[in-house]
């Protein structure tokens, strides 16, 4: 996947519950693309998830991607727990509903087609491009005028 779409996510939020904003950026060779949003009333979580699935529902065609978050929440969700959940009828493992469920399955059929490899790294610890994803972020709260 050497010649894969390279896209990094982050979310954030003022309060959680509280105003949140997420953003992504998206990179394929020498073009890039930077994407973010918010909600007045929202979680971290789902801020995390909405950066994911803005930059999946941008893209036109089946691609290779590199998915890089720091979020395990998303990471873990994806590649541990989503398929578990579906096969329990979008039940945790104690039999609770799964939080977050319109976003899951929003995420689940974003990634239809894709040939998807995730990467985690450590918030706030210098990576560049986490970094960047980062304050869009935060200036997808800004845009909310709060």
């Amino acid at each position: 996947m050497s010649d894969a779409v390279q896209v990094f996510t982050d979310g954030a939020c003022k309060g959680n519950p509280g105003p949140g904003g997420w953003g992504a950026l998206l990179r394929w060779q020498a073009l890039e693309k930077e994407l973010c949003g918010g909600e007045r009333e929202t979680t971290n979580n789902r801020m995390e998830l909405m950066a994911v699935i803005a930059a999946l529902e941008i893209l036109k065609r089946p691609t290779a991607l590199t998915v890089t978050t720091d979020s395990q929440y998303v990471q873990r969700g994806v590649s541990e727990w989503l398929p578990r959940w579906k096969r329990n009828g979008w039940r945790t493992t104690n039999l609770e509903p799964v939080k977050n469920r319109d976003l899951w399955e929003r995420l689940d059929a974003a990634l239809g087609g894709h040939e998807v490899r995730w990467h985690w790294v450590k918030g706030h610890a210098g990576h560049v491009d986490n970094e960047r994803a980062d304050r869009l972020a935060h200036q997808g709260i800004l845009t909310l005028k709060v």
